[in-house]
């Protein structure tokens, strides 16, 4: 099997760190992602400090094919993502022409002020990412994507550099889950996921209905080794004394 394609999300914000704000675009991106056969392997949360982004985007980008990072791009004080990426990647940062257009289509000239200038400022080179949103755009330099941080406007930049991502095979999944504590099935699972090392296994326990259970999520690239994983996994539940309940 070729080696996985990956990406890493490095989301910026001293308000997502103080739980100020509750963070809605994992999720979005981890799922449209899969999609297309890229697999969200690393997530960061990082403060508004120049110092701590340029070090998440540096090791991160280095890691993995793609990333993908949100917020600190808007017009206030401490938006400093662009300069920030500009000094991962040791460029300047200069006012971006076409950013500039846009903006100033946008806006009554009285009201183009120097912050909102400052939205066009991003790393020499950047290419951009359109915002049908509210206009002002995120950017791309290498495989750093660079998007807002408010979800609607991060969502619709996301679906829109879709085409330019190349992704793998698309990661299948399968859910099954049983009334068993984690605990009775350990020692077993462990012997499948050694059988199968090509399908990931997930074991996450939960309770419902007074009782303790465990959902088992199986992924990978291959539809028939996954398949036969599968039905091991229905036999060690059925001879645990358990009835393996199909989840997706």
């Amino acid at each position: 099997m070729p080696d996985p394609v990956t990406a890493a999300l490095v989301i910026i914000g001293n308000e997502i760190l103080s739980g100020r704000t509750r963070d809605a675009k994992l999720t979005y991106i981890a799922l449209r992602l899969i999609e297309i056969g890229i697999r969200l392997a690393e997530v960061r949360v990082v403060g508004d400090y120049e110092d701590q982004i340029v070090s998440a985007v540096n090791a991160c980008r280095k890691a993995h094919n793609y990333v993908f990072t949100t917020g600190g791009i808007g017009p206030t004080h401490d938006d400093i993502t662009a300069h920030a990426i500009a000094k991962a990647f040791d460029v300047p940062v200069a006012r971006n022409p076409q950013a500039l257009a846009r903006l100033a289509r946008q806006y009554d000239p009285r009201d183009l002020n120097e912050a909102r200038l400052s939205m066009a400022d991003m790393p020499e080179g950047a290419v951009l990412i359109d915002n049908p949103v509210s206009v002002a755009p995120g950017f791309q330099i290498g495989n750093v994507f660079v998007l807002a941080g408010v979800p609607a406007i991060m969502q619709a930049m996301f679906d829109g550099i879709k085409g330019r991502l190349k992704g793998g095979a698309p990661v299948l999944s399968r859910t099954i889950a049983c009334y068993l504590p984690e605990g009775t099935i350990a020692e077993d699972l462990s012997a499948l996921q050694e059988r199968f090392a090509a399908v990931e296994i997930g074991s996450y326990p939960f309770f419902r209905l007074g009782r303790f259970g465990t959902s088992l999520v199986l992924r990978s690239e291959d539809a028939a080794l996954m398949a036969r994983a599968a039905d091991e996994l229905r036999s060690l539940l059925t001879k645990l004394g358990a009835e393996p309940i199909e989840a997706g």
